[in-house]
């Protein structure tokens, strides 16, 4: 392996972490946008809240294999 094979192999490891948690940063950004307190939420808000929740763990588990390549 030549230096340069070497470098781009760690610069995808490390862009490959870096769009990872941008992709999760906008995910959380997305399902919180307007997040109340519990503590002030009817309970169909807080359905609403973990359905949400629920949401973005199903879009950060696709995000995930798209970035295997395996989608």
């Amino acid at each position: 392996m030549n230096a340069n094979q070497i470098i781009n192999m760690v610069l995808r490891m490390v862009m490959r972490r870096v769009i990872g948690m941008g992709v999760n940063k906008g995910i959380d950004m997305a399902t919180k946008r307007g997040a109340k307190d519990p503590k002030d939420m009817t309970p169909e808000e807080r359905m609403q809240a973990q359905q949400g929740k629920e949401a973005a763990k199903k879009a950060r588990q696709t995000a995930k294999l798209r970035r295997m390549g395996r989608f």
